[in-house]
């Protein structure tokens, strides 16, 4: 029996406002000091009564619109009854019928290794994966399990939250996998969330389920419960693939839906409970909040805030400036480092335009010599900036080296003044330094030895002093160039350009 995988996401996302959702209290999640930022509302005392952040709203609203999603005029708050005791009011303020967001959709590239690689452009590498609602909520207090009891702290609790739920048209681990990175990148470029799924700020719940493949109808699923990596999504999922299918299999396909939970140490998932249903929780409208109205002027002026997304600032690098679909994705991974690669850029066209052999104007100079700057660029960023900063345990925000400084490092590189094994030299001193390239080149003796000036004697001399191996070569045996040329290179200590020697080697051979 051939099977096909049907997957449906959930993510709960922690907003970084100052205080809670519902209360005045500090919305500080990560303080060291449990059960220090609380407060009777957030306690639930009896009496008191809750009041919505503005700023959460807003937020909310944010990243619906950068989800696609229709922003409902009209919104309210229900209570959602669950009994944990992890939730002090023994309910959760959350959205039920109404909630802020729907209808939306986020695309994602399905057919590259972690959608890496290949045209975002291009439709047949593309996925439309629909977002069915997205509301928000309070999130719960947190709960650490002890061999033989469990300690509550409360400063989560409260904590203003996003929730989004997608329909179930994802298709493989590797999809969901995807999606979840999407959704990391646009909630931290939007400003509003950290998103570390370590932290717990990006919170992931898969629904999955198999069915004959041709089959139309949906069967009862297992929801794998608060996964907190992007690694742990993709082997949780593919791990219920496997059960899943033994039990299809064996004539025996899950028959209830149930809660499962990810044991990251033995790599399997747990059944924990039989999964709740929507009557379970008992929602009626939250009776101490006034519901939320929006004019079409309200949504508009947030939606005018929206800065440049992931995906249209990838698709722009690619088309702008011909960054292949890997690389676009890596230097958009961060704002930082996507205004730090177009920094370099900027500086390298008046770099170009300062050349003595260069002639006309800035664009039809970059244009030029556009494809080979770009492809150096991101080389030098991406195979050994970046993880010479990972190395040092550095973020861009440490970083020392300038747009300036990279753009003049690179076109040193590109006239040739420096090769390969020196460019590495001169970029870490740069790294460690914040130091000028050229005064790195010149204090290290660096430059690359080019021209016949400065190559001619020594040439003279390996010719001289290798008489077989020159015999060889002019008897027709070219691939000696290779050993003369290595001569070359460890008479120069390795500063010689390789392709400018070869070059007056042969000349000097017809000699």
């Amino acid at each position: 029996m051939k099977l096909e995988v049907i997957i449906g996401l959930e993510f709960h996302v922690q907003l970084k406002t100052k205080t809670k959702m519902f209360c005045a209290c500090s919305n500080e999640t990560e303080s060291k000091e449990p059960n220090k930022n609380i407060c009777p509302i957030c306690l639930g005392h009896p009496g008191v009564l809750p009041t919505i952040n503005e700023e959460a709203v807003k937020m909310a609203i944010k990243a619906g619109r950068a989800l696609n999603c229709t922003i409902s005029k009209f919104t309210k708050f229900d209570r959602k009854h669950y009994f944990y005791p992890d939730l002090p009011k023994g309910y959760q303020i959350s959205q039920y019928d109404k909630p802020i967001a729907e209808n939306g959709y986020l695309i994602i590239n399905f057919q590259s290794r972690d959608g890496l690689s290949g045209r975002l452009d291009d439709e047949k590498q593309l996925k439309r994966i629909k977002i069915i609602r997205l509301h928000m909520e309070e999130d719960s207090a947190k709960s650490t399990h002890q061999k033989d009891s469990s300690l509550i702290d409360y400063n989560r609790g409260g904590t203003p939250l996003v929730e989004l739920v997608t329909a179930p048209h994802l298709s493989s681990p590797q999809e969901a996998k995807t999606f979840a990175q999407e959704i990391q990148l646009i909630m931290r470029h939007l400003g509003i969330s950290h998103a570390n799924m370590e932290n717990g700020q990006l919170r992931c719940d898969a629904n999955i389920s198999l069915r004959p493949a041709g089959d139309i109808n949906l069967y009862p699923k297992s929801e794998i419960k608060n996964i907190n990596s992007f690694r742990s999504i993709e082997r949780a999922l593919a791990f219920e693939i496997d059960r899943q299918t033994v039990l299809w299999k064996a004539g025996l396909p899950p028959e209830k839906e149930e809660t499962r939970g990810w044991d990251e140490n033995k790599q399997e998932t747990i059944s924990q409970r039989v999964k709740e249903g929507e009557s379970d929780y008992r929602y009626f409208p939250e009776p101490d909040l006034p519901p939320l109205t929006f004019k079409d002027a309200d949504i508009a002026a947030i939606e005018a805030l929206l800065p440049e997304l992931p995906q249209a600032k990838r698709r722009r690098f690619m088309e702008m400036y011909d960054f292949t679909g890997e690389d676009a994705k890596i230097l958009t991974e961060t704002k930082k480092l996507a205004n730090y690669t177009e920094q370099v850029i900027s500086e390298l066209k008046d770099w170009l335009q300062n050349l003595p052999e260069t002639s006309g104007t800035n664009e039809e100079i970059w244009e030029k010599n556009k494809k080979k700057l770009v492809k150096l660029v991101a080389n030098w960023l991406v195979n050994n900036f970046l993880p010479s900063l990972a190395e040092k345990k550095m973020n861009l925000s440490q970083n020392k080296v300038t747009a300036e400084n990279f753009a003049e490092f690179i076109t040193l590189v590109y006239q040739s003044k420096i090769n390969s094994a020196a460019a590495q030299v001169i970029l870490k001193e740069m790294i460690e330094t914040g130091a000028d390239p050229s005064h790195v080149m010149e204090d290290k003796d660096l430059s690359q030895m080019s021209g016949e000036s400065e190559l001619g004697d020594i040439i003279k001399k390996v010719i001289n002093e290798n008489p077989e191996q020159v015999e060889q070569y002019k008897q027709g045996k070219e691939a000696i160039i290779k050993y003369l040329l290595g001569v070359v290179m460890r008479e120069t200590k390795g500063k010689a350009d390789p392709s400018a020697t070869e070059k007056l080697l042969k000349e000097s051979l017809k000699q």
